[in-house]
């Protein structure tokens, strides 16, 4: 192999490394419009947290990484340490879905209460006892649907 393919390859290489941590940096960090982006799965809490409870390798190769839809109910809404989080009631009262809300969206979340049913859309990080969204948004903003 010459000078000019081995610089080829490299270069080759370096560029698709370089693309493939500039996509997982982007969903890492959050910077897709949550709202504007398309979910590419729709479902609901209680089988969510049933699918990731009973096989959560098997989950995580359909939802993790991926924006989703969740339909749910409340659970739990808190406000600590500068992050609006809400829970959605799981198919168990042990596992839940966490919801990490983005910030402009607490004018709609403080509005809500328990058993209001809600429509989040979010990253799916997987699953540590509850299922984890990041940067969610809320697709209905009406309360008690």
């Amino acid at each position: 192999m010459n000078k000019k393919n081995k610089i080829a390859i490299l270069l080759f290489a370096s560029l698709c490394l370089i693309g493939v941590c500039l996509y997982y940096t982007i969903i890492e960090r959050g910077d897709i419009d949550i709202l504007e982006a398309t979910a590419e799965m729709h479902t609901n809490s209680e089988l969510l947290v049933d699918l990731y409870s009973k096989d959560e390798d098997k989950a995580n190769s359909h939802y993790k990484n991926k924006i989703i839809e969740v339909t749910g109910i409340v659970k739990e809404i808190s406000f600590l340490n500068n992050r609006n989080t809400i829970l959605l009631k799981g198919n168990t009262t042990k596992s839940s879905v966490i919801c990490d809300m983005q910030l402009n969206q607490t004018a709609i979340l403080r509005k809500l209460k328990k058993d209001d049913v809600v429509k989040i859309k979010g990253v799916c990080k997987g699953y540590l006892k509850d299922v984890i969204l990041l940067n969610c948004t809320f697709i209905n903003q009406n309360t008690n649907e």
